[in-house]
């Protein structure tokens, strides 16, 4: 028996290599072509070396920014800063997801579904399983009731359009999930009644690779205890205008700058630094989202960038640059300011600007990055230490130090002197802060160009 047995396994062999497409060549595993896009509103930069500090005199005597030379490795980079009108994109998004989850939740537990009509219609998608496929059906045996709520992981119904108007909702029970969305009654004022923007949470996990690499050194820990959850109010912070400057009048910017559209295209502000990371999450699932539906390969992930990627972005390639113009002026030759920040003591119009510019203003850099000083600070991945450029490496520098929660923001501001735009000025704010003078861009680790040929 065991001899007939190792010659069905041997006979088996044979016509699987006789069979090969190979030959028997190690010629690797044939994958698909990687023909990436490149990312819609970025620009390419290039990988270089460049001396990262200060060359020139540090006249704030801050003592936080020795020269270096460094390298670092091609990414892609937002060309202007995000705008209202994206992070508004994020915002209705995350609505869009509670609104769908609250009224699957409700349907679910009446037992409604899509043949009852009303509510019914925006049952999670799984409650039909007669249209499920295997691993659906594998999925919502095995995995349902896991997590908080236990409706995690099932599918909504993205197909029925949500309906606002209060005189169709179309039934009682979609009314009630709409009215637990918007404040209360009694806070509503001049007939108008807004959704309550404290409950736009968005939710997501992530893995802290680099805290799992050293443990690993070490033979300790497993996946599961690297993997970090977290869950965030993600409206911008529109009081910002008001508590950033006592004994000055700037309710019309708290009211309208976010949501109106004469703003759509200046940079978003009020953003914490976790939620500039939640958004960068949301930008990678939606973005993700859309190649598994065309069946395509995932991209790599936005990100914030580092403090040295930000430096070398905002030279534009120019060595020893003191802004990212290169030149060590803020004037052009014809007399016109190169940014948007405050010229002169209490002078903040005498470039044309009070408060902030739409993204896409005064001339971009050699990379064609726009407001790389200026305008608003940005966000980086890098946590803030006055030494840190004297122990971080020299290729890829990174002072990614999640228990510190000062973070380096960069680039300057409306508000800021001139020195705050120079491109080698280090700055920082604590990770929860929002501001009316800080934003940020993203960035995404570059895999290759797509192929214009096919």
């Amino acid at each position: 028996m065991k001899k007939l047995l190792l010659s069905s396994i041997a006979f088996v062999f044979l016509l699987t290599s006789c069979g090969s497409k190979t030959k028997g060549e190690l010629v690797g595993v044939q994958g698909k072509k990687w023909y990436p896009e490149k990312p819609y509103g970025m620009e390419l930069i290039p990988r270089g070396s460049f001396i990262m500090g200060k060359s020139e005199e540090d006249q704030a005597k801050v003592l936080n920014a020795p020269t270096k030379t460094v390298t670092v490795r091609s990414f892609y980079m937002d060309d202007t800063e995000i705008t209202n009108s994206e992070y508004r994109q994020f915002v209705e998004w995350v609505k869009d997801s509670i609104t769908r989850t609250r009224l699957a939740i409700l349907a679910d537990e009446l037992g409604l579904g899509p043949e009852d009509g009303g509510i019914g219609d925006y049952a999670f998608k799984d409650a039909d399983t007669t249209r499920a496929s295997v691993y659906d059906k594998y999925m919502l045996d095995n995995y349902s009731g896991m997590g908080e709520t236990g409706y995690e992981g099932r599918a909504l119904n993205k197909d029925e359009d949500l309906i606002w108007d209060t005189s169709d909702y179309p039934d009682e029970y979609y009314a009630e999930v709409m009215d637990s969305l918007y404040i209360p009654e009694e806070e509503s004022y001049n007939g108008q009644r807004s959704i309550d923007v404290t409950k736009l949470k968005y939710k997501y996990s992530w893995m802290d690779i680099e805290a799992a690499a050293r443990a690993a050194k070490k033979g300790k820990g497993s996946r599961k205890d690297f993997i970090r959850t977290e869950e965030l109010e993600i409206y911008p912070d529109t009081t910002v205008w008001i508590r950033d400057f006592e004994y000055s009048y700037n309710e019309p910017m708290h009211n309208d700058y976010f949501w109106h559209d004469a703003y759509s295209e200046y940079p978003v502000v009020g953003i914490s630094w976790q939620q500039a990371k939640a958004f960068c999450n949301w930008r990678t699932k939606f973005k993700n989202d859309d190649q598994k539906s065309r069946g395509k390969q995932f991209v790599n992930q936005f990100r914030l960038p580092t403090e040295a990627e930000w430096e070398y972005a905002a030279r534009g390639g120019i060595e020893g640059g003191t802004y990212p113009w290169g030149g060590p002026y803020v004037i052009s030759d014809t007399g016109c300011f190169m940014a948007n920040f405050k010229p002169q003591r209490g002078d903040y119009a005498a470039d044309a600007a009070l408060y902030t510019v739409e993204a896409k203003s005064y001339e971009p850099n050699d990379f064609n990055l726009y407001n790389m000083a200026g305008n608003v600070a940005e966000w980086t991945n890098s946590s803030y230490d006055p030494s840190a450029y004297d122990y971080v490496s020299t290729m890829n520098p990174n002072g990614g130090d999640q228990s510190n929660t000062r973070k380096v923001i960069r680039g300057g501001s409306w508000k800021d002197v001139a020195y705050f735009l120079q491109v080698s000025t280090r700055d920082y704010e604590y990770a929860d802060s929002a501001r009316s003078y800080i934003g940020f861009r993203t960035v995404q680790d570059y895999m290759g160009e797509e192929d214009s040929t096919q």
